[in-house]
């Protein structure tokens, strides 16, 4: 193997019942159950990760969709409002105007003869007739205006929504950035050696090549690898709220041996736990916010990946 990256551990022990004692022989099987055992439940934490990653993509995905919708609701219900509002100054407005020109046909009324009396009432009459239709449209318009202060009630809860939402992901997006200053001012002296830092995804990648962490074929880490895991080790120990995938993976060659490396499955998942064991080395940091995987040769890259994403 000439290019390799992380770890977790895998001792799978192969012996020739034919040439060991019956004793030895049951040891050495339930060591490899044991094995079998980690190796799973390795599995199916790093399964459960990767549901729990998909289910904060959806849930950022759906608050952007939300985001818009609030926002197009609210410049719609806006534009209502204003037209509304327009049309009930109108209405009110033609009501002073006629009830004006009703007082003056009124007052005049004792100064006119029969004929135009008799008109006079008549156009009282439609006036009235008016006046009732003009007090109905006025309880219709006091009714759209509770109903437009019922729906600018609802658009200030929209728009506190909208600016909440925002705010969650600037936030996000802030401790992030911020995550990803206190990682490379950490590591600093190794930037050119192998080590990069990175932001995508919503998450911070430190890739470390496999010239800084080992040497071909071993799950040891090399002691300038070691260096900057424990420099890794003391941000995450200051950032309790951080979790952290560490992922192992190794070229497309095939490996293939008979002690505790058989596989390039086997090294990489022995590679990305000798890093969590460095990592959890000071006693500061709570297990439960590492994980070590493996990938094999089934996502070949050349170097090993530390996933950070903030709770």
């Amino acid at each position: 193997m000439t290019k390799t990256l992380v770890v977790a551990t895998l001792v799978i022990a192969s012996v020739f019942a034919a040439c060991v004692p019956a004793r030895k022989y049951e040891e050495e099987k339930a060591k490899r159950e044991t094995a079998e055992a980690e190796l799973a439940k390795t599995k199916a934490a790093n399964a459960d990760y990767e549901t729990k990653n998909a289910e904060l993509d959806r849930q950022v995905t759906e608050n952007k969709r939300q985001i818009k919708g609030l926002i197009e609701d609210t410049t719609g219900c806006g534009m209502r409002y204003r037209l509304l509002t327009f049309q009930y100054n109108q209405l009110n407005a033609n009501y002073e105007l006629l009830l004006r020109q009703n007082k003056e046909l009124l007052a005049r009324q004792s100064n006119e003869n029969t004929q135009l009396v008799g008109k006079l009432n008549m156009t009282q009459e439609q006036l009235m007739a008016k006046e009732d239709s003009l007090k109905r449209m006025d309880i219709d318009l006091k009714k759209q205006k509770r109903s437009l202060d019922s729906l600018k009630l609802e658009l200030g809860k929209r728009e506190a929504r909208v600016q909440e939402l925002e705010r969650a992901l600037a936030q996000k997006d802030s401790a992030l950035v911020a995550l990803k200053k206190k990682v490379t001012d950490a590591l600093i002296t190794f930037q050119g050696q192998g080590l990069t830092v990175t932001q995508k995804n919503g998450k911070i990648y430190v890739s470390m090549e496999d010239k800084l962490l080992f040497n071909t074929g071993s799950y040891k880490v090399a002691p300038q690898g070691e260096k900057a895991l424990k420099e890794i080790a003391k941000v995450l120990e200051q950032n309790p709220d951080i979790t952290v995938m560490v992922e192992g993976h190794t070229d497309d060659q095939p490996m293939k041996g008979s002690g505790e490396v058989k596989d390039n499955w086997d090294l990489s998942v022995m590679r990305a736990t000798s890093v969590t064991k460095i990592l959890l080395s000071g006693g500061k940091i709570d297990p439960a916010r590492v994980t070590a995987a493996g990938r094999a040769e089934f996502a070949p890259v050349e170097e090993l990946i530390l996933s950070a994403l903030s709770k």
